[in-house]
C-alpha cells in the first residue's frame, strides 16, 4: 500500500485540515499519516481560535513517521507561522521525500487569517523551494507573486513568477474568478488548463484542502503531475457536486461519494 504523510492543520469540524487530507488519502487507497502543526477550533463559519503546536513536536511528529512508516508522498497544508516554517523546510530538507504538495493555506473559507502576513516570506525562501507542485488560490497567487490577478493571463504570469521561487510545477487554482472554474497548471515550460463548470453551492469547506491531498495521493500511487492534477480536479468536482450539506455555513464536501455510490449509498 501507498503512503502519503499531511503536515497540516487540524479542523474539528472534519471538513478541512488534517481532517480532510486523511479522509481523501483513504478514498484513493493511500494509508494517511498526520503531524499536525497547528489545532484550530472551527466549524463551517468561523474560526473560534488557533493554538499552534511547539515546532519541536512538529519536528518528532515528522521524526516518528519517517523512522517507521517513510511516506511516498508529503502534503503540506497549514503553516501559520516562521517558527513552525523552519521546523517543517529543515526536517524536509534532511530527510529529502519525495513528491512534496504545498498547499499554502493562508485563508479559511469564511475568511480568517491561517498564516501570519510576516512569514510570507519565510514560505517564499524556505517552503516553496522544496515543492513538487505548489497550488495556490486566486488570492495567495497574489500575495506570493505580488501582483493582481484579474485574468487568465495573470494567472499564467503568477504561475511563472511562483515556478521561479523554486516549485517543479505551480497550479494557480481559479475557484475565486467568475465564470467556469479554470486552474492552470504550470508545469516545466508548458501550460495547461482544467477547466470544469461552477457548482452553484456554499459547500465547498476543504477544497483546497481536498485537492491538494487528492494530488498527493495520485503521485503517490506513481502519477505523473499533470494526470495527479487532472484525476484530483476531478475528484473535488464529484465531492462538491455530492456535498452531504452540513452545517451553518460553508458546508464540507463529500471525500467518499464514490465508495458509498460503489455500494449502492450515495447519500
Amino acid at each position: 500500500m501507498k503512503t502519503a504523510l499531511s503536515i497540516a492543520g487540524s479542523d474539528c469540524s472534519g471538513g478541512a485540515g488534517i481532517q480532510a487530507d486523511l479522509k481523501t488519502f483513504s478514498a484513493h487507497k493511500v494509508f494517511g499519516m498526520t503531524a499536525v502543526t497547528s489545532i484550530v477550533a472551527e466549524n463551517t463559519f468561523r474560526v473560534i481560535e488557533i493554538q499552534d503546536v511547539r515546532p519541536d513536536i512538529i519536528e518528532k511528529q515528522i521524526d516518528a513517521v519517517f523512522e517507521d512508516i517513510p511516506p511516498d508522498a508529503v502534503k503540506i497544508g497549514m503553516l501559520s507561522n516562521r517558527e513552525t516554517m523552519l521546523a517543517v523546510a529543515g526536517k524536509l530538507r534532511q530527510l529529502q521525500p519525495k513528491n512534496i504538495v504545498v498547499d499554502p493555506v493562508m485563508y479559511a473559507k469564511n475568511g480568517a487569517a491561517l498564516m501570519e502576513k510576516t512569514a510570507i516570506r519565510t514560505l517564499i525562501s524556505e517552503i516553496i523551494p522544496l515543492a513538487d507542485i505548489i497550488t495556490p488560490n486566486i488570492p495567495e497567487a497574489m500575495e506570493i507573486a505580488g501582483i493582481t490577478i484579474k485574468t487568465e493571463s495573470d494567472m499564467r504570469h503568477a504561475a511563472e513568477l511562483i515556478q521561479a521561487m523554486g516549485s517543479r510545477a505551480v497550479v494557480v487554482k481559479g475557484g475565486h474568478s467568475d465564470g467556469d472554474a479554470k486552474d492552470i497548471l504550470l508545469y516545466g515550460n508548458e501550460f495547461y488548463e482544467f477547466t470544469s463548470p461552477r457548482v452553484d453551492t456554499k459547500h465547498t469547506h476543504g477544497t483546497g484542502c481536498t485537492f491538494s491531498s487528492a494530488i498527493a495521493s495520485n503521485l503517490a500511487l506513481g502519477l505523473d503531475i499533470y494526470e495527479a492534477v487532472k484525476r484530483a480536479k476531478n475528484y473535488v468536482l464529484a465531492a462538491i457536486n455530492h456535498a452531504p450539506k452540513l452545517g451553518k455555513g460553508n458546508g464540507p464536501t463529500h471525500h467518499f461519494y464514490e465508495m458509498y455510490k460503489l455500494y449502492g449509498e450515495e447519500s
